[in-house]
């Protein structure tokens, strides 16, 4: 995707086509072109946009914070995945396939994330993706190798969902962080596939520590009596979000 050349094909049939996009449809058209950069997976596109971003909200603490937040959980996650795939012999078929595509993703997350930070964005950690030893046999065990993959979307989608609120006051922002964990959670659901399980999370499973899936209250009212379904069924019927403080207590191990 080149903006540039597209505009400039525009601009000779309508001069006057970029001084005529009043806020809205500036704001319309930015929060469109993310949206088919972050879903295709555009390596070129996030950069672009993010640019626009930075300069609308980049003196913004409590954005910057959330978003770098955010980038520091999408570079452990493209790191996975980057190695996963340049390691020979270990996906083939459908999960290269698979994990070829999230790649891109989760590599156009990143990407959006540092642009719209500018010089303000946080270095790439260095990652121990073994989850500090637990998972030695990482990306030789196509298994392990998934149930991390599924800990990791899940994660993702549980923190962006807990980011959400302090991002009320800038509207686009929230909104390009909604349309970041709407393909996170497509992940995990795939991801879950991939390992033959149901694309939803079902109590508390093993694995990564997932705190607060098993409720069954929501709203005060408990649906286990208020249905008849089992604790279960309720489980899976919502999706939990998390504070930073409980997600970096999920991810710490993670970081070398």
């Amino acid at each position: 995707m080149n903006l540039q050349n597209i505009l400039h094909e525009i601009e000779q049939v309508d001069t006057d086509v970029v001084d005529r996009l009043d806020h809205m449809s500036r704001r319309h058209m930015f929060s469109s072109l993310v949206k088919k950069a972050v879903v295709a997976g555009s390596a070129a596109a996030p950069v672009v946009l993010a640019s626009l971003l930075n300069k609308t909200y980049g003196q913004s603490s409590v954005v910057a914070e959330v978003l770098n937040f955010a980038l520091t959980l999408e570079y452990l996650e493209a790191e996975y995945y980057n190695v996963s795939l340049a390691t020979p012999g270990f996906l083939n078929g459908e999960a290269r396939t698979t994990i070829m595509q999230i790649t891109k993703h989760e590599n156009a997350h990143v990407a959006l994330l540092k642009g719209a930070l500018g010089s303000a964005a946080v270095a790439k950690p260095k990652f121990d993706l073994t989850y500090g030893g637990a998972y030695p046999d990482t990306f030789s065990n196509y298994r392990t190798f998934l149930t991390q993959a599924a800990g990791f979307e899940d994660t993702g989608v549980r923190a962006y969902k807990g980011q959400a609120p302090r991002l009320m006051s800038t509207p686009d922002v929230l909104t390009i962080a909604l349309q970041i964990h709407s393909v996170e959670a497509l992940h995990a659901a795939k991801v879950r596939y991939l390992a033959g399980q149901k694309g939803w999370i079902t109590l508390s499973p093993p694995g990564l520590t997932y705190a607060e899936e098993d409720k069954v209250s929501q709203g005060g009212v408990n649906l286990v009596t208020a249905t008849g379904y089992s604790a279960e069924r309720v489980s899976e019927a919502f999706d939990e979000p998390l504070t930073k403080d409980q997600i970096l207590t999920i991810v710490k191990p993670y970081f070398a």
